[in-house]
Order: C-alpha cells, then structure tokens, then sequence
C-alpha cells in the first residue's frame, strides 16, 4: 500500500527544486516508489570536502532533502506542513567520484512528527551514509504565526 496521501508528484518536486541548493549539488529525484522516495548525488568539485572525498554534509543535504519531500506528501497538506526537527548521520565510507543514491523510508508516520531512514549508498550499492530524519508536522494554520481556527 502507497505511503502517500494522494501520489507523489516527481515531476513537480523536479521543478520545484530548480535554483535551490538541491539543484546547486546536482541532486536528481529519480523514483517514487509505494513505500519510497529516491534521489541520486554526484560526488565531484560540487560535494567534495578538501580531501577530494564526499563532504558529510553533501550526505546530510541529500537526507534531509528526500526526508522533508516525502513527509510532505504524507500529510494532508490543506492541514499540515512539516519541518526538519532532527537529523543524524553516520558516515560509513568515503567516496570520491562517481554517485550516491539516497532512499527514503519512513519507520514512523504519527499526527506530530515522522522519522524516516535515509540509506544512501554508492554506485556499488554499499551503504555510505545512514540517516535518520525527524520530522515536525504542524498546523497549517500556523504557518505564518496565525492562531488555529
């Protein structure tokens, strides 16, 4: 059975991504699955630290990004919205070129918060990064500091 509220619209998350820092890093959503969301990295110049290796916030950046999509075509969002509250990350093995693909599965869909795993692993298909996003979600109402109805 699919996670989402109604579906997930890969095609208007693309866009809605262009000339953010997702586009900046070259991250590309490329499936949404029932249970799922996925998005590749490349690992060059872009998300290199110094060492010339995947930057750990390059990986953080990717699961937060697919974490905070998803979430939000969980929730009802005349309703809701939701918000970054924690994040962690371990960091596996280093990569140097080539991609990361990132997916995200939520371990937790509540009222108030979410939490979904995001793996993320290289063109081998070996864990790099492992993740775990939480999520807030909020009232609508209290987007922009209005009282609930």
């Amino acid at each position: 059975m699919a996670i989402w509220r109604d579906y997930f619209p890969l095609e208007l998350v693309k866009q809605h991504s262009q000339n953010t820092l997702i586009s900046q890093l070259g991250i590309e959503f490329i499936e949404a699955g029932d249970d799922h969301l996925k998005a590749r990295m490349p690992v060059d110049a872009r998300t290199h630290q110094p060492a010339h290796v995947l930057h750990g916030g390059a990986s953080v950046v990717l699961a937060e990004t697919l974490a905070s999509w998803a979430a939000t075509y969980v929730v009802d969002r005349e309703k809701n919205y939701c918000v970054g509250l924690e994040i962690n990350a371990n960091h596996v093995r280093p990569v140097t070129s080539g991609w990361v693909t990132g997916t995200a599965r939520p371990v937790h869909l509540g009222r108030s918060t979410q939490i979904w795993e995001v793996r993320i692993t290289n063109e081998s298909e070996r864990l790099v990064c492992i993740s775990r996003v939480t999520m807030a979600v909020l009232a609508t109402a209290n987007r922009y500091g209005n009282p609930p109805a």
